[in-house]
């Protein structure tokens, strides 16, 4: 049987890259613990229900993403770009959010972030169900 049609798993930076470089953007359930995306521009990308924990995506340009249900616990998410993005039930416990940009990225009650994280004080547009 042919396997052309079959999705690829995507579980590596250097996939990742080479498929959005061909203009691909759905990366739904990609499996990136502990990959590097540090600067990189995956912005319009939907990453919901990926797992980015421990990832690096310092500066990286995730604009408009959708990362509802992803895992980014423990991600070194700092001067990244994610306004714009669906962050709901999104882990972002233990992430390092400093210098991350938030604004008009949407949550819900069921997001995670770190302890003493602040969602408001960002301009995190928090959705009630």
């Amino acid at each position: 049987m042919s396997q052309t049609n079959s999705p690829q798993v995507i579980n590596t930076a250097a996939t990742l890259l080479q498929r959005y470089g061909e203009g691909k953007r759905n990366f739904s359930g990609a499996n990136l613990v502990n990959a590097d995306f540090q600067g990189v521009d995956l912005k319009g990308s939907d990453f919901s229900y990926a797992d980015f924990s421990e990832a690096n995506l310092n500066g990286a340009n995730m604009r408009g993403c959708d990362l509802s249900f992803a895992n980014l616990s423990q991600a070194n998410l700092q001067n990244a770009d994610l306004r714009g993005a669906l962050l709901f039930s999104t882990d972002l416990r233990q992430a390092d959010l400093q210098g991350t940009k938030l604004e008009k990225a949407d949550c819900d009650r069921s997001t995670h972030f770190p302890d003493s994280f602040d969602p408001a004080l960002v301009g995190l547009q928090i959705k009630e169900n």
